[in-house]
């Protein structure tokens, strides 16, 4: 998980981050979120909002898109100028964070 130093979205406290809501530690991958999609014909299709705890960001562009055997991948900016890639289970209809990076950080 990235995050840039500075940045007001992301606290740190005793070695702990915290990102619009959620607080890792060193062990966490994996952040559940809530996505909006467009529906096509293959169900939720391409995310339009990513829904955190605590603030809500819309999707500006879609980067990339990839499968996996049991995940759906999408890289995509954000509003906020953010860059995240989240993924989608299917077959238990769960979104995660599995990346960010705050914007202007390499």
């Amino acid at each position: 998980m990235y995050a840039a130093a500075g940045n007001p979205r992301r606290t740190q406290s005793s070695g702990k981050k915290t990102i619009y809501g959620w607080t890792l530690n060193r062990k966490a991958t994996m952040i559940p979120i809530d996505v909006d999609c467009y529906a096509g014909y293959r169900g939720e299709e391409t995310p339009r909002r990513i829904r955190f705890k605590t603030h809500t960001v819309t999707v500006q562009a879609v980067l990339d898109r990839w499968l996996s055997p049991d995940h759906r991948y999408f890289k995509v900016k954000g509003d906020d100028g953010d860059l995240y890639i989240i993924r989608h289970d299917s077959r238990q209809c769960l979104w995660e964070l599995t990346f960010y990076r705050a914007a202007g950080t390499p």
